[in-house]
């Protein structure tokens, strides 16, 4: 859950300075995930501001965004919801790639603390010293494993950015640190806690949504990153009817990214929306068929998953089972996370069948593919003893 929620985490957090303009574009490839075309935006706004902090920012987010895209982590963490992300051996992050981003970050840093050195009060320095710890935080807890310096990099990014507010109450996207941070350690156990309690920092669950409420209120360039923020939040929460009018917003605003359209019918399937739900799937595969800009990265496979996933926990089993057979045929196509949940899947169609000859070897796939994941350890629990669903709590 928390490496999830830190996917999300310092999303964007553009400069709060009025040049945003000059990476406007670059954050429009970035939300549509065309990572490709935003590096080069932001690429040209470091040039055109070399001695500015923010366009390193920048440059650094769309690097560590496109490493997690490539490594399967945006679409496990955000679609499947597994918890850490898998990947194959042949998917490492690549050291040029962390070293660009190293490079970007201590441009960053340098550039801010330029700023401060020169005035101790410097919001925009501040800001962006503080966005570019929690860049690196980022990094740390979802690439590099390194989760105490990760834990330390979110603490000075909190320091930094309530400065910020301290100085300029109104820099309501300063808040939005704060407000994840509040969110995040106060969902994790009371053990864990006592890692936020080294910081001073002891987590407040609602405080968290209401402050990122107030960012995407009355925040500038942080506005959509506590929404899409939100979202994820009021998902984990179950509180799908608050969830489904910012997801409407990002699907409007942010048309090539067909993440978003994934997570709104996952959110009308928890809301009980099964029409909804499978109308949306119905037009990101028409979508598709269409050539329609931006789906042509979601492969047949992956969204074959969505589909036998969503029918599984309807009870629609044939149609489930169709769906994660097309997924499951070529599971190498798939990132990790997927691969194993369709195999799990698959089998658990084929017990509810009353198919148990047809289920082991479901199973003992998932196992095969990861057998180290939460899902392997499931499948384990089914190849002798078949699946039965417990009706009486929620998917």
């Amino acid at each position: 859950m928390v490496l999830r929620l830190c996917l999300i985490f310092l999303a964007s957090l553009g400069a709060l300075a009025a040049q945003e303009a000059l990476s406007a574009k670059g954050f429009e490839h970035f939300y549509s995930l065309e990572y490709d075309a935003a590096v080069a935006e932001f690429e040209k706004e470091a040039a055109a501001r070399p001695n500015e902090p923010e366009p390193y920012n920048h440059l650094a987010q769309a690097l560590l965004y496109r490493e997690l895209y490539r490594l399967g982590a945006l679409e496990s963490e955000l679609v499947t919801g597994a918890n850490p992300f898998l990947r194959r051996a042949k998917m490492e992050p690549r050291p040029e790639e962390l070293a660009r981003f190293d490079d970007a970050i201590a441009k960053a840093m340098r550039f801010a603390q330029v700023r401060i050195d020169q005035k101790a009060t410097d919001i925009r320095g501040l800001y962006a010293l503080g966005v570019a710890y929690g860049l690196r935080g980022n990094c740390g807890f979802l690439i590099r494993k390194t989760y105490m310096s990760a834990l330390r990099d979110a603490t000075s990014a909190r320091k930094l950015c309530n400065q910020v507010v301290e100085i300029d109450p109104s820099q309501y996207d300063a808040r939005m640190v704060q407000g994840a941070h509040d969110y995040i350690v106060g969902s994790l156990p009371l053990y864990m806690r006592m890692l936020g309690f080294l910081g001073g920092i002891r987590g407040d669950k609602e405080g968290g949504i209401r402050t990122l409420l107030q960012v995407a209120n009355k925040g500038t360039n942080n506005k959509m990153d506590a929404k899409i923020l939100l979202g994820v939040i009021y998902r984990r929460e179950r509180r799908p009817q608050e969830a489904l009018p910012l997801l409407a917003e990002m699907v409007t605003k942010y048309p090539r990214n067909y993440l978003f359209r994934l997570e709104q019918s996952q959110m009308y399937a928890d809301f009980g929306d099964k029409e909804k739900a499978a109308a949306i799937l119905d037009d990101i595969d028409k979508l598709k068929r269409a050539g329609a800009p931006g789906y042509e990265r979601i492969s047949w496979e992956k969204l074959a998953f969505v589909k036998g996933n969503f029918r599984f926990w309807y009870d629609d089993f044939d149609l489930a089972i169709e769906n994660l057979k097309l997924a499951t045929a070529k599971e190498h196509d798939l990132d990790l996370n997927t691969g194993v949940m369709a195999w799990l899947r698959l089998g658990q169609a084929y017990d509810m069948k009353k198919q148990h000859a047809l289920a082991k070897p479901a199973y003992l796939a998932a196992i095969r593919v990861a057998p180290q994941s939460e899902a392997a350890k499931e499948a384990r629990r089914y190849v002798d003893a078949a699946y039965v669903r417990d009706y009486t709590k929620e998917p």
